[in-house]
């Protein structure tokens, strides 16, 4: 009896792993930073897999990883959700809107390639996806200030813009860059008061 209830609380939990990334999967248009949001509201908001910090940490280090960044998140997510078996439900279930939907878009678009209102349409979804995006970017500068300070918080944001714009510094060495002054300035009793 006890063995059946871990089972079916195992398939509960690997459907709920499956409908929350196949619903990011299905949603997030415009790739992986377009999904960080919708991976936030599934893992922080709808179903308290992580904290919040717990989910900046995630992320800050899935961006650091070579490959895409919805995928890596997925499988994380997962395999801290049900361990390998939730590992590979959320990656599937993140996968195969994608496979499903770039096979029918992607023939559609190109048959109706030359028609105003496919052009439109795709224009029309960018101003959302940046929207959701400066929400995201916004909680998280609010999340640092509370965290080292607002005036480090501003210092390291100038820092990330000079490295990352103007420079053209790869994401990777800025996060690991940071990183490290952080910590090195908190081991040394620098941090936030």
């Amino acid at each position: 009896m006890e063995k059946q209830q871990v089972q079916r609380s195992h398939l509960k939990i690997n459907k709920d792993l499956f409908f929350a990334f196949f619903r990011v999967g299905l949603l997030g248009f415009g790739g992986g930073p377009a999904a960080i949001p919708l991976f936030h509201r599934e893992a922080v908001v709808n179903y308290n897999w992580m904290t919040e910090d717990e989910f900046g940490d995630t992320l800050a280090l899935g961006n650091t990883m070579p490959g895409p960044i919805a995928t890596k998140m997925a499988g994380y997510i997962g395999y801290r959700v049900n361990g390998i078996m939730g590992c590979l439900v959320a990656l599937a279930a993140s996968v195969i809107p994608t496979v499903i939907l770039m096979i029918v878009l992607l023939g559609i678009l190109q048959k109706y390639k030359d028609l105003v209102w496919v052009n439109s349409m795709s224009a029309a979804v960018v101003p959302v996806v940046g929207v959701m995006l400066a929400v995201m970017t916004w909680d998280f500068f609010q999340k640092s200030g509370k965290a080292l300070g607002l005036g480090r918080a501003i210092l390291f944001t100038a820092i990330a813009i000079i490295l990352l714009e103007l420079m053209g510094i790869h994401p990777a060495i800025v996060i690991v860059g940071i990183l490290i002054v952080s910590f090195t300035s908190f081991k040394k009793g620098v941090g936030p008061k």
